[in-house]
């Protein structure tokens, strides 16, 4: 009998601790998926939740703050995800936060990231909408990968062709490189473009000091800059320009009168167009020409004449004293 009794009470010692057991589990369990204390639910509307499942974790800056309640579909391309928010964490997320879906870890569980908003914004409110932005999904990084790889292979392949052909020496390259003449004659050239841009640079540095000297006042350049010196050349440019209308003005007449003479007007083109007249003139000139020289061998004979040579010699006499005064 005293057995029987020792067995139960054991028996219900074990129960007792069993039961003890479970309820801390749920307790922890239900701390840990806020199934206690006060919460806030809040959602948060994503195009792909990517393998989030009810209970997962919502974090916000690394800690966690709640867990996901539901995930409901919305319409065919919308999911509504309902988060449960601790009551004294939610007055820190203020309504422009931005919430996530991000892996716990390399390869964790699925866990909701909420980050921060700016400072001075509302918290939010039990059944507020946060913003969300979608991550790329695994499965289109391996896509883009397996084209990347792709177009590697392609490259590859090209770059192989192309390195065979200049190890062959087929192409321009491959033409350098084993061409052993072409290379020397390269050599050449880059040594005479070497040379070329040196003496390029001397003629530059002399070119420079050319410009520096044509600065200075004792050069044409210098002497421009002169404020005095460039009034007088304006005005020898005004002047130069009134004598060039001047000048226009004289050949415009001397233009006019050629023309007059041409079409038969005045003494000149009568002149020139008279052959009959240009003999006479001729004719007078040469009776003109003789008359002065008997005219002159009168006045010699009237000098030696008895009547008139005291005359001349009082004229000569007056001449030598006029001569001698000056």
């Amino acid at each position: 009998m005293e057995n029987s009794t020792q067995e139960k009470t054991k028996l219900g010692m074990f129960v007792l601790l069993g039961l003890a057991l479970f309820v801390i589990a749920i307790y922890l369990i239900g701390n840990k998926q806020s199934m206690f204390g006060n919460n806030i639910l809040i959602k948060a509307t994503f195009s792909n939740v990517n393998g989030l499942q009810i209970g997962n974790n919502v974090r916000y800056s690394g800690i966690d703050i709640g867990t996901v309640k539901a995930i409901e579909m919305a319409n065919d391309s919308v999911i509504e995800v309902t988060l449960a928010i601790q009551t004294k964490i939610a007055q820190h997320i203020k309504t422009d936060a931005i919430a996530s879906i991000t892996s716990d870890g390399l390869v964790g569980n699925r866990v909701i990231n909420i980050i921060p908003g700016k400072k001075g914004v509302q918290p939010i409110q039990t059944g507020d909408y946060i913003q969300t932005y979608s991550r790329i999904g695994t499965d289109a990084i391996l896509e883009t990968l397996n084209v990347t790889n792709e177009n590697a292979a392609l490259l590859t392949a090209d770059l192989l062709k192309i390195t065979k052909k200049i190890n062959e020496g087929t192409g321009t390259v491959g033409a350098l490189l084993n061409d052993s003449l072409m290379a020397q004659d390269l050599k050449v050239s880059l040594q005479q473009i070497r040379k070329t841009t040196a003496g390029t640079q001397q003629t530059v540095e002399k070119l420079n000091a050319m410009l520096v000297s044509l600065d200075q006042k004792d050069n044409v350049v210098g002497v421009l800059k002169d404020t005095a010196v460039a009034g007088q050349i304006k005005k020898m440019v005004g002047t130069l320009h009134q004598s060039s209308k001047d000048i226009s003005g004289a050949v415009t007449h001397l233009n006019q009168t050629i023309l007059n003479v041409k079409e038969g007007q005045g003494a000149l083109n009568y002149l020139s167009n008279n052959p009959k007249l240009v003999q006479q003139i001729d004719s007078t000139m040469i009776l003109l020409n003789q008359a002065g020289i008997k005219l002159n061998q009168d006045l010699e004979a009237l000098q030696h004449h008895f009547l008139f040579r005291g005359y001349f010699k009082k004229l000569e006499k007056e001449k030598q004293k006029e001569a001698k005064k000056q």
